[in-house]
């Protein structure tokens, strides 16, 4: 196509296609402005880069706010894929949240937990992830059992500290209403009245990942994230997350989320460096090395968010 701006006009020439993708593409960017009083340039890129959508209003419907947190930050969908799993929330009681790192997949679904709780919809959060290292052998760890477990937690805490005031957050953990906690101490339990998500499940096992999903109970809401391509498990095919997806794939009341590259919210060089290593042989990387999880359903796909 060819742009020709004069004054406030702009004249453009080239396939008719291209000219009205052209339009939805500046129609969003116009909308995007009118609405936020400013442009960034990582907003820009989504919308060009068909990240943020605007032909049946999939971001603009989820621009309400998810969460308001500490120091005046509001939290909300930024991405088409973090919508979806907002709209998926609605429709299903257990979604799982599939992607490269970067994605907003765990601080997205916290962040559903949250304005579950503060909804009153939900009595409890809880918050686990197997105590796997990543690539690393620690070794002892000092301390009691809850400080030789929250390095493990950390990212966990990190969020929560985004939209919980911290006294705030210390009296709920003590009270209870938040948990955090490894998968292992999952077993046996009944979660129920709860928004329940479980981090960086690529490195659990099937079994493992059966014990979690069979703890749901009553008008409980399970969240699972993972990353098929950062699997920290000694051996990478003892990770269940993938077959479980493909094994639950048709289940009415499950819904499945896909996120990709489009979605990395974090520093521009964290896209480059996963599309990077997303780019190297089976026999160097563990990213082609697992199962393929199973893809987005075309019901979750479609589906319209239901104002979020």
């Amino acid at each position: 196509m060819k742009i020709i701006a004069r004054g406030e006009q702009l004249k453009v020439q080239g396939p008719p296609e291209e000219i009205e993708r052209f339009e939805r593409k500046l129609d969003s960017i116009v909308a995007l402005l009118e609405k936020r009083h400013h442009l960034t340039e990582e907003s820009l890129l989504s919308i060009l880069t068909g990240a943020v959508q605007s032909e049946e209003g999939t971001f603009f419907k989820h621009e309400n706010i998810l969460v308001y947190g500490i120091n005046g930050n509001l939290i909300k969908a930024r991405t088409k894929n973090q919508a979806l799993l907002v709209s998926a929330y609605e429709r299903n009681d257990l979604i799982f949240a599939e992607g490269p790192a970067g994605t907003g997949k765990t601080y997205t679904a916290i962040a559903l937990a949250v304005r579950a709780w503060k909804n009153k919809e939900v009595r409890r959060i809880i918050l686990t992830r197997p105590a796997v290292e990543a690539g690393e052998q620690l070794g002892f760890l000092p301390g009691d059992m809850k400080e030789k477990l929250d390095p493990y937690l950390q990212p966990l805490y990190d969020a929560l500290r985004d939209m919980i005031p911290a006294r705030r957050l210390e009296t709920l953990m003590q009270e209870g209403v938040v948990q955090i906690a490894p998968l292992a101490y999952m077993r046996g339990r009944t979660l129920d009245h709860a928004c329940v998500i479980l981090d960086e499940a690529q490195n659990t096992s099937l079994s493992q990942l059966k014990m979690f999903l069979t703890r749901m109970g009553k008008d409980a809401k399970f969240i699972i994230t993972g990353d098929t391509s950062q699997i920290d498990l000694m051996r990478k095919s003892d990770s269940g997350l993938s077959k479980c997806m493909d094994l639950l794939k048709n289940i009415k009341g499950i819904a499945f989320v896909r996120f990709d590259t489009t979605d990395i919210i974090r520093h521009p060089l964290v896209k480059k460096i996963v599309t990077a290593f997303h780019q190297l042989p089976a026999s160097r990387g563990s990213a082609t090395s697992t199962q393929s999880p199973a893809k987005t359903t075309k019901a979750t796909a479609s589906a319209k968010p239901s104002g979020a």
